[in-house]
């Protein structure tokens, strides 16, 4: 009997080592999931260029800016794109869309090559 008593007494502290142990670190690995899925894209603008449209989208923290392209007979809503990223500025990707879809001849498109 004694023996039985001890064993659920080890059982018990155990478990309740494990919870003091496991709870914190399940909270933090929670709550830094939560926040890296927290950052989101904005749509910043959208346009049309030659045979194509485009969506400028930003990082909630303005760092960051991609481009979704489609042809410009799609639907946006539905048909598949293209995502160009990472650039470090909104005029960056627009110039970078307007030099290779937009077909623009542009001073800078010289210097994106």
């Amino acid at each position: 009997m004694l023996k039985m008593q001890a064993m659920i007494g080890v059982s018990m502290k155990t478990s309740q080592l494990l919870k003091v142990a496991l709870v914190p670190i399940l909270a933090i690995s929670t709550l830094i999931s939560i926040s890296s899925t927290a950052l989101a894209d904005y749509l910043t603008s959208e346009g049309y260029g030659g045979e194509y449209r485009y969506e400028l989208w930003s990082s909630d923290d303005g760092q960051k800016y991609s481009l979704k392209i489609w042809n410009k007979d799609k639907d946006p809503k539905k048909d598949p794109y293209y995502r160009f990223g990472v650039f470090e500025s909104s005029r960056k990707a627009l110039i970078h869309f307007d030099c290779k879809y937009a077909k623009k001849k542009l001073r800078e498109c010289g210097e994106n090559r």
